[in-house]
């Protein structure tokens, strides 16, 4: 393609096109003026049709009161006394009557049609130009006719003697230009009333359109919709919760994920935000009574990272992480960190029982070496073994047996009370160890700074519900603040490193209400030095207790 040959086409798009607007406050405003100028024709239009038909009753009408007015028992004796003439009594009374009344023309006839009276003298004697048989039949008739002067709305009364019978006939006429006159005299303040009513419609079309154009932004429908569409596509896809709520705290819009974390569905949409979640500090945070970055709330199971940001319009838009994943490595890390210390200090421990073991040896002192390897093993031995006589759940079991480990590091006696007994029936045992490590690891931060250091644990079943108590040594827990450490994000510890403190106690809570159980704090017995004690209540965590099918003898059928 040639050089000159690109030049009007590059040039050709930058041109301005006469049509349609593409913004959306120009279509709107086109719009609002089409509908206004219709309107305003239309309502003209509408008046005008029957105002025409109107003047055209009003003038017949007048017509047939003037001549009912004529038709007068004097009249019809006039009729009767003389002869049709220019200069007869009823052509005066005729004439005076239609100066009076501003009327086209006065006419008074016999019974065969012969006028007594007219306008113009020279048709006095003449027969009428239209049919006065209604008339003359004794009916009232108006009506617009054309006669000899011209088209009139016209109005005919039959004209009585006085003992009532009909004499001849009164026919009185309007010009029919002065209604037409009167018709046209009208159309400019009508058009005067619709022209400033399309003013007023214009003008508020304008400021209607103006603010359309502030709140769109001045973009055209056609983005707008792009953008709603991608709205749609980008909270429906993400991975965030997102609620939006209104100056009344209403729900506004919700997503996907914002329905999957809260546990609530489509039909929330509508309502207040309280009354979709009910009371609680979920709600406390999406409604601004909680101010902060990154709040942490506890929804059901879940452990929920939630900020909220205000609108313009006094709303406001929370968005909601789910980070109960997170927290549970967090957990796990910090039970492994545990746990690594604690390998550390046995190994610490072990090489130095190595290095007497070999010092006893080179010394050849068997029997000595023999007792302290025993002694060694023994204590762990007996502490597992003291474990899994009473807690018969493996996972559980484990656990404890850990924390004995991680205790005895720390210098924290850990006791399994005797009261304890634990079958191997958990509905589930995961929200159980959950439940145990989160008050063990409290436990043993409590008790670790006491002088005389001292965890129990105890769990016992009553049927098929389980009741654990863990105490400790440590401080204890205040009355008035027993109930506020079961708050999510409350805490007297420092957050570690890869999180936030204060969710613990929390998803006891969580856990125990979820199974219809409870979890309260008190102050402990002599028995661990008068701390804190931490019981939790779970009806129906055993299953249902089935029999055992008996020994089957070797020669038996299944």
């Amino acid at each position: 393609m040639s050089p000159a040959s690109t030049g009007p086409a590059a040039a050709s798009p930058r041109r301005r096109r006469l049509g349609w607007p593409r913004r959306g406050f120009a279509q709107v405003l086109l719009m609002q003026l089409a509908v206004a100028t219709g309107v305003a024709v239309l309502a003209t239009g509408l008046f005008l049709a029957p105002l025409s038909s109107q003047l055209d009753d009003q003038a017949m009408r007048r017509a047939l009161a003037i001549a009912e007015t004529t038709a007068s028992p004097r009249v019809a004796a006039g009729l009767l006394a003389s002869e049709p003439s220019a200069n007869g009594p009823l052509q005066a009374e005729a004439e005076r009557i239609r100066r009076s009344t501003g009327a086209e023309y006065v006419v008074i006839m016999d019974r065969r049609g012969v006028r007594w009276s007219h306008t113009e003298p020279e048709a006095i004697g003449g027969v009428v130009s239209t049919d006065p048989s209604q008339a003359l039949a004794g009916r009232h008739v108006m009506g617009i006719e054309s006669g000899t002067l011209g088209r009139s709305a016209r109005g005919k009364v039959p004209l009585r003697d006085d003992e009532g019978r009909i004499v001849g006939a009164v026919s009185v006429g309007i010009e029919y230009d002065s209604v037409r006159e009167r018709l046209l005299g009208a159309i400019p303040g009508l058009l005067a009333y619709a022209g400033g009513a399309l003013a007023v419609g214009a003008l508020a079309a304008y400021m209607i359109s103006r603010r359309l154009q502030r709140k769109t932004h001045d973009l055209a429908f056609s983005d707008i919709s792009a953008l709603l569409a991608e709205r749609e596509a980008m909270l429906h896809g993400i991975r965030e919760g997102v609620v939006a709520l209104d100056g009344a705290g209403r729900i506004r819009l919700m997503n996907d994920e914002a329905q999957r974390l809260l546990g609530l569905g489509p039909e929330a949409g509508g309502r207040l935000l309280e009354d979709a979640l009910g009371p609680g500090r979920t709600a406390d945070v999406l409604t601004g009574r909680y101010t902060g970055e990154d709040l942490v709330t506890v929804r059901g199971h879940r452990v929920l990272i939630a900020n909220r940001m205000p609108t313009d319009d006094g709303g406001a838009v929370a968005t909601l992480r789910d980070r109960t994943e997170l927290e549970q490595l967090g957990r796990e890390l910090d039970t492994t960190r545990g746990l690594i210390d604690a390998l550390r200090a046995q190994d610490h421990e072990h090489a130095n029982r190595m290095h007497t073991l070999l010092g006893l040896l080179e010394l050849e002192m068997h029997e000595e070496a023999v007792r302290f390897v025993t002694g060694a093993v023994g204590v762990h031995r007996a502490t597992a073994e003291q474990v899994t006589e009473k807690i018969h759940d493996p996972l559980l079991a484990s656990l404890l047996v850990g924390k004995a480990t991680v205790a005895a590091e720390r210098g924290v006696s850990l006791r399994i009370t005797s009261g304890t007994l634990l079958p191997d029936r958990l509905v589930d045992p995961r929200g159980l160890v959950t439940v145990v490590g989160n008050l063990v690891d409290n436990a043993l931060d409590a008790a670790a700074a006491s002088e005389d250091p001292r965890i129990a644990i105890e769990v016992r079943v009553e049927d098929r519900t389980v009741v654990l108590r863990v105490s400790d040594s440590g401080p204890g827990v205040p009355d008035s603040r027993r109930e506020l450490i079961f708050a999510e994000g409350w805490s007297t510890k420092v957050p570690p490193v890869h999180g936030r403190r204060g969710l613990g106690l929390a998803l006891v809570r969580r856990f125990a209400e979820r199974q219809g159980g409870s979890v309260r704090v008190a102050e402990a017995g002599p028995a661990t030095g008068g701390g804190a004690e931490f019981t939790v209540v779970l009806p129906e965590a055993l299953a249902e207790q089935h029999l055992e099918p008996g020994p089957r003898s070797a020669g038996g059928t299944r």
